[in-house]
């Protein structure tokens, strides 16, 4: 269940809502007591990528032209 703390509050007790924020707790601040934004954790680094890690997995059928109607539902 996520915290709703007012902008003044957070401004006071920052460093706190941040240490909650970076252990997995959703902090909502409010302005007049409406959300306003949220504080959430930063997602784990993915990692970086690999080039070539697919390789062997797309047939060739993959890089064929699309069909008409599928370009076509691409620009509607």
């Amino acid at each position: 269940m996520p915290t709703l703390v007012n902008v003044h509050d957070a401004k006071t007790r920052f460093s706190q809502l941040l240490e909650q924020a970076h252990s997995g707790q959703e902090i909502i601040l409010a302005k007049a007591g409406k959300p306003y934004a949220r504080m959430v954790p930063l997602a784990a680094d993915a990692g970086k990528r690999q080039p070539g890690r697919l390789v062997g997995r797309v047939d060739d059928a993959f890089f064929d032209p699309l069909p008409e109607t599928e370009l076509n539902a691409w620009h509607s």
